[in-house]
């Protein structure tokens, strides 16, 4: 059956009127393109991602074990071990405590750290460069440049303290101190990546709302508390979100830094979750750990999801 075709319709509608016109073929050609250009990560990301997390849901709740044995189905014994396991509870307080110790000077001083260079320091890029290039370091050698610093006898920490005759100090050693060494070093070691993203947050203010401020008789203490702070709120609460979700994974230098130690007292969740799968050779068990650590992650983003989406819309 033909289309009947007026003398004004233009070459382009009958192009367009077509069951198979050439837009048609068009748009599932790009969309053959896209699907191929995403197939590789797609491929990927269900093989080394999606298959391992079901599979090791599926492990928490059984009996598998590091040789292979005990795979039998034990429903939710495993969650209900862990609920009641005190070193579970211990080694979670320990990643709270770690996370409330480093987010908060992480933020404020990294904020500080900005906003003293975007005054307009001599060699801004000399700062920039300091701050920033701790973060570079892999944990390995952050790790091994603080142990010396902590070492009791011949630490530099200790021997600047010496001079002052301030009695020398275990850092990683006594748990009372073990976590704020651990938090020290976290915080020299990570610090640069929220300060760049504030000293960005920064440049991008207009130069325009602080001369118009400044015309209208505020100071910089006001211009700071009234334009300043406002217009960061969303680098602040990208960061907290960051720096939260970071902290609560916190394993590398913990790990090797005191090794959960002294009496468990740094031990994180993570390590402990490691250590009943590859040392306590319980797989099961230490995937029931991993999937309740998950629940909470999830249920302190969608917390901080909750907010910030009312934070914005008052």
């Amino acid at each position: 059956m033909s289309t009947a075709i007026d003398a004004t319709t233009t070459p382009a509608e009958v192009v367009a009127e077509g069951p198979g016109s050439g837009q048609d073929r068009a748009r599932r050609g790009e969309s053959l393109t896209g699907w191929a250009f995403a197939a590789p990560f797609a491929v990927l990301f269900v093989l080394f991602l999606v298959v391992p997390a079901i599979y090791g849901l599926y492990l928490s709740f059984t009996g598998e074990t590091l040789t292979g044995s005990g795979g039998e189905l034990l429903g939710f014994a495993n969650y209900a071990e862990a609920l009641t396991d005190p070193d579970m509870w211990k080694s979670l307080g320990n990643t709270l405590w770690f996370t409330v110790l480093s987010t908060v000077p992480l933020v404020l001083l990294s904020l500080a750290f900005a906003l003293l260079v975007n005054l307009g320091l001599p060699g801004r890029w000399l700062w920039r460069l300091s701050f920033f290039l701790p973060y570079l370091l892999a944990s390995t050698v952050v790790v091994m440049f603080w142990s010396w610093m902590y070492n009791p006898k011949l630490g530099l920490i200790n021997g600047v303290l010496g001079e002052f005759g301030i009695a020398p100090v275990a850092w990683l050693q006594d748990p009372n101190v073990a976590m704020i060494s651990v938090v020290v070093t976290t915080l020299w070691w990570t610090i640069g990546f929220n300060f760049l993203l504030y000293l960005a947050a920064l440049q991008n203010i207009p130069e325009q709302q602080f001369e118009a401020a400044a015309i209208d008789g505020a100071g910089k203490w006001r211009q700071l508390f009234s334009i300043v702070i406002p217009q960061l709120a969303p680098t602040t609460a990208l960061i907290v979100t960051l720096q939260i979700l970071a902290s609560l994974k916190v394993f590398d230098q913990i790990y090797m830094l005191t090794n959960g130690g002294p009496a468990g007292a740094t031990r994180s969740i993570v390590q402990y979750i490691y250590e009943s799968g590859f040392t306590g050779y319980r797989f099961g068990y230490s995937s029931a750990i991993s999937y309740l650590f998950f629940a909470i992650i999830v249920l302190v983003s969608l917390a901080q999801y909750k907010l910030i989406n009312r934070r914005n819309a008052a």
